[in-house]
């Protein structure tokens, strides 16, 4: 197993201040507080016995009745086996349950979502999906979390054909949605046309996958797809590549990332800091787009890749960047929409919907609030910003929404919404928690 000693610098300064935040009373960044009043008897005869017999016997009549009576409409489930932990690697489950619990912090500020971290110490498929289906009652949504490839994508196909909530594998699918909305914006401002483009992806991991099966969907045509793993371009005459690999493996000449993006209209990372050089901007296309996702380190920093190519449009995981492409713009609203229209799943069309709102959110004056929050002196749709930031209040109603809408319109849900006006008005009841 690697450990974090391998995988991380020297203690700095934030490490010993972050350390000193999750050890504070009480450690950790999840608590369980009670939603009903228990401060006399006959409250706990209504929350416990003998009260609590009565909803109890409603749902063994209809199981659908729990989500009336109790909180699974609004609990999801973070769950890890912690073989692939952001920056960190295989740390095992128990070292990634910070990372979980934040997760879970996230989902309730940002989205009025209640989660509970899951650290499942399993490495076999059979286990892990069992496990999870076994206790998979009790919520209204599982988020699969930094779960290592191949073994995420049989994990996740499988619980999605087995449960009847929502399951997503957000290093999956909240990627591709948020990657989609910036790529979708950047064209746009590049004067690019996505049945057009050349697109080299470096990495061919899970969210490398995801994101290019998704770049599909907003129309980049697979034949003009190069992808790279660590050994080179991902050829149809290699025989050391698995099948999601080989679902874009090409015939093209071209055997190393050097050659493959000469001509490049887009370069998507999803691999390891500093692999791509100034010379290989340089031999990019007019305007290229670059999307260097690697985290905590991009491919290519923003200021080199501005001096190699000033007419470049850049995007990184960095929030100390411009056009932080972060999945937290994704999914606390993509479950949030899910859940409330008690969807069966999250299909292609609602993963769309959240990308195209995103996108058009960009496209929407500013809030005075958001640009005092990030200090922002240029907040106009353009190569500085075409990807909304991460704290934008406005996600909440726009995005969730859009994925309402669209689960409901696709036939995954389950409850209907006809009062849109009110819906994105009931949201606001949740935005009470980003300042807790």
């Amino acid at each position: 197993m690697d450990t974090l000693k391998e995988k991380i610098p020297a203690a700095s300064d934030l490490d010993s201040e972050a350390l000193d935040y999750h050890k504070s009373f009480p450690a950790g960044k999840l608590g369980i507080f009670p939603t009903k009043p228990a401060t006399t008897q006959h409250d706990l005869a209504l929350a416990y016995t003998p009260g609590v017999a009565a909803p109890c016997l409603e749902i063994q009549k209809d199981p659908y009745k729990s989500y009336t009576y109790t909180n699974k409409g609004n609990l999801v489930a973070v769950i890890s086996n912690g073989t692939s932990i952001l920056g960190l690697g295989n740390i095992g489950a128990l070292a990634g349950k910070p990372v979980m619990e934040g997760k879970g912090l996230l989902f309730k500020i940002l989205g009025g979502i209640d989660a509970i971290d899951i650290e499942i110490d399993a490495r076999d498929v059979d286990d892990f999906c069992n496990t999870v289906k076994n206790i998979s009652p009790s919520f209204g949504g599982i988020n699969l979390e930094d779960i290592k490839a191949p073994e995420c994508f049989a994990i996740e196909k499988r619980l999605k054909e087995e449960l009847d909530i929502p399951v997503m594998h957000d290093d999956q699918h909240g990627t591709a949605i948020i990657t989609s909305a910036a790529l979708m914006n950047a064209m746009e401002i590049a004067g690019k046309k996505a049945e057009d483009v050349k697109l080299t992806v470096n990495g061919a991991g899970s969210a490398a996958i995801a994101c290019t099966r998704m770049f599909m969907k907003i129309g980049i045509r697979k034949k003009n797809i190069i992808m790279c793993d660590s050994k080179g371009v991902v050829r149809k005459d290699r025989t050391d590549i698995n099948e999601f690999k080989r679902e874009f493996a090409t015939d093209i000449d071209a055997h190393t990332l050097d050659e493959a993006i000469e001509g490049s209209d887009i370069f998507a990372g999803f691999s390891k800091g500093g692999i791509l050089k100034d010379s290989m901007v340089r031999k990019m296309a007019v305007n290229p787009i670059i999307l260097a996702l690697a985290n905590p380190y991009p491919e290519i920093g923003y200021k080199e890749a501005k001096a190699a190519r000033p007419d470049a449009l850049i995007a990184t995981g960095r929030s100390d960047d411009p056009n932080q492409v972060n999945n937290v713009i994704a999914f606390p609203y993509v479950f949030r929409g899910a859940l409330d229209t008690r969807a069966t799943g999250i299909n292609d069309e609602m993963k769309l919907a959240a990308a195209k709102a995103i996108s058009g959110l960009a496209k929407e004056p500013v809030p005075d609030t958001v640009k005092k929050a990030y200090n922002m002196t240029e907040s106009d749709y353009g190569p500085d910003y075409f990807i909304p930031k991460a704290l934008d209040p406005r996600l909440l109603k726009t995005v969730s929404t859009a994925v309402a809408k669209a689960a409901i319109e696709s036939g995954a849900a389950r409850k209907n919404i006809t009062d849109w006006d009110a819906y994105a008005s009931g949201l606001g009841k949740y935005e009470k928690y980003r300042t807790v």
